[in-house]
């Protein structure tokens, strides 16, 4: 995918398991929006504090017509430790192949102490009830996310 993905587009549509192993797509939450949320990795700082603020907000989201996914490219062995050890209410996907991280952009090459990888960049995309992209937050910083998500859902 060339461009990137910008409010007002289709979403792109997803097929991924869960943390058991059960299909998950965009369908399934029809009529509701979803905040979409990529992180990099299970239960590293960033990620485990964006997750529990995630956590800490759900009521108000599944009260504004939201529900939550957190998408990595961890297996679901790895994201069942995660949900367990952190109480996360919401399902975390599995994308493996990093199929759906490139569909949504967001699977970047990434440097950290002067080492070249691939991995995911922190992003979230707020999806309408059509399946339409209503906000897009990249790189982002884990600090006051989960609000300025909350604001987007309500918006």
């Amino acid at each position: 995918m060339s461009k990137d993905l910008a409010v007002g587009d289709q979403a792109p549509e997803l097929s991924i398991p869960d943390q058991h192993g059960k299909t998950v797509t965009l369908k399934s939450f029809k009529g509701k929006q979803i905040v979409l949320y990529f992180y990099p990795k299970d239960d590293t700082p960033g990620c485990t504090k964006e997750s529990c603020d995630f956590r800490d907000v759900e009521s108000q989201i599944l009260r504004a017509g939201g529900s939550i996914v957190g998408v990595s490219l961890d297996g679901k062995e790895s994201h069942q430790k995660f949900i367990k050890k952190f109480g996360l209410p919401f399902p975390l996907l599995s994308d493996e192949d990093a199929a759906i991280s490139k569909a949504y952009g967001v699977y970047k090459e990434k440097n950290m102490y002067g080492k070249k990888y691939w991995g995911i960049e922190r992003s979230t995309f707020v999806i309408d009830p059509d399946g339409k992209v209503k906000a897009i937050f990249r790189k982002v910083k884990v600090d006051g996310h989960a609000d300025e998500v909350l604001k987007a859902l309500k918006a």
